[in-house]
């Protein structure tokens, strides 16, 4: 006899186009969260979600105020209480299609090339949105869920979540559930499914530098006078030595340490330096010495300069000694480290070293602290099992270098781990122009969430 996963996933199967029009549906919506202009369309947006929701048997299916754009909230409780309550993660935001004159087709027009669909949003991420919705319409088909669900769309990812916090801590209760599936993460290559188990934070500052009250004439004032752009190419030049390792005080004195099992499992998935080579277009890869390329991107800290500016940048010459200096910095950080002892580190650095001669400030403009999940966590066993069945591979393993806040708040404000993955790929062109979608992987994605829900009801993966 049949089962219901058979049933569900033979259903996927026949109703993929139905499925494709659907998410083609939400895509032609304009939800672009950084312009005040489209807030109309963030509206249309949450609550085509809030329609779908209710079309499948969500009763309390509704859009909630965060103070920025609406977040849709539901829940479906069919399966009882001794089944887990698993919370679905999305963003229906995207980003702005700009330069518009470099795609090939209207970005809110999605259109079908071969097995791709393009559009703004097509993989980042109202694809993986779709595809754990048009997952539970499948089981719906055939009865109730195997498991409990909730839902946490929200309006402002693409921005940053600046009320998703305040918002979780208002809504506790609300959300709380055993743990969350986000799939928001993605696959390295469309060969080699991917379970991403911990990400790096962020901590972004701006140093300003202070000489002179004003700017001076060089001629005038040169060899008297500390000039500030000097001053900060020094101090930044010292943030790091020959071997790549950062110079701050105690900076590594937190890092989570690796141990061989996991450092096996990361190198799996490892590429030699010719790839990085072709895809950066450096002349050869530098990084922390001891360690392999993907341990550096996912599993070690770093520190950048993302901009530095002062004094004359015009046409022609003009001869000062400006008054400031300036500098962005942005340090990636990993599970133990926190941004506000990166913030003291950097301060006793500045105060160490810093000539005398010139006045500093430092501002912290962004603050998200690492997450990490255990690769033994029962959620993440229970999708490597479901992955190995749809894809006919083991997933690897990734610390992605990047950052997604949301799994950080969910983990320190609801006590609850994410399992993260995905069916988006890196060529998918995601914040770019001709964004676009696999939709074999479309396809698959679905399989896998079906049979992920129906396995974590009787196995739990415990």
């Amino acid at each position: 006899m049949e089962t219901n996963l058979e049933k569900a996933t033979a259903f996927s199967k026949e109703h993929l186009q139905d499925f494709i029009k659907e998410l083609q549906d939400i895509l032609r919506i304009k939800s672009i969260s950084s312009d005040p202009v489209y807030k109309s369309e963030m509206i249309k947006c949450a609550d085509w979600l809030v329609a779908y929701l209710k079309g499948l048997g969500v009763t309390d299916a509704r859009s909630m105020d965060s103070g920025k754009n609406p977040i849709v909230f539901g829940s479906l409780n069919q399966a009882g209480a001794g089944k887990p309550t698993i919370l679905i993660y999305g963003h229906y935001d995207v980003q702005p299609p700009d330069p518009l004159n470099e795609w090939t087709h209207d970005p809110f027009d999605p259109v079908i090339e071969g097995n791709l669909l393009l559009a703004r949003g097509s993989s980042d991420m109202k694809g993986q949105a779709m595809i754990m919705l048009s997952a539970i319409k499948s089981i719906l088909a055939f009865g109730s869920l195997p498991v409990n669900l909730k839902f946490l769309f929200e309006g402002d990812e693409e921005v940053g979540s600046p009320s998703i916090v305040s918002f979780l801590n208002e809504h506790k209760e609300l959300f709380k559930s055993d743990f969350v599936l986000n799939l928001d993460a993605g696959m390295v290559a469309k060969d080699k499914p991917t379970i991403v188990y911990g990400l790096r934070g962020l901590a972004y500052f701006e140093i300003s530098v202070r000489g002179p009250a004003h700017d001076l004439h060089s001629g005038l004032f040169g060899g008297i006078v500390y000039n500030p752009i000097h001053a900060l190419s020094e101090l930044i030049a010292g943030m790091k030595d020959s071997a790549g390792r950062i110079t701050l005080p105690g900076f590594y004195d937190d890092v989570l340490p690796l141990d061989e099992k996991e450092r096996a499992a990361l190198n799996a998935l490892d590429n030699p330096d010719a790839y990085y080579i072709e895809q950066t277009g450096v002349k050869e890869t530098f990084g922390e010495k001891g360690f392999t390329n993907v341990e550096r991107i996912g599993a070690r800290p770093t520190l950048d300069v993302n901009g530095i500016w002062g004094g004359y940048t015009g046409e022609g010459p003009k001869t000062v000694i400006p008054a400031r200096a300036f500098a962005k910095l942005s340090m990636r950080l990993v599970p133990r480290q926190t941004p506000a002892k990166v913030l003291q580190q950097l301060t006793l650095y500045m105060q160490q070293h810093a000539p005398r001669q010139i006045q500093w400030e430092i501002k912290q403009l962004a603050s998200d602290p690492a997450c990490i999940t255990s690769m033994d966590f029962y959620g993440t066993r229970c999708l490597v099992k479901s992955l190995e069945k749809v894809m006919g591979k083991t997933p690897v393993f990734k610390r992605e270098g990047g950052s997604i806040p949301i799994a950080t708040h969910f983990q320190n404000i609801l006590g609850m781990e994410s399992v993260m993955s995905g069916f988006s790929l890196p060529e998918d062109r995601v914040h770019s122009p001709n964004e676009q979608l696999d939709l074999e992987l479309f396809e698959k994605g679905i399989e896998t969430v079906i049979d992920f829900f129906y396995r974590m009801a009787e196995e739990g993966c415990k």
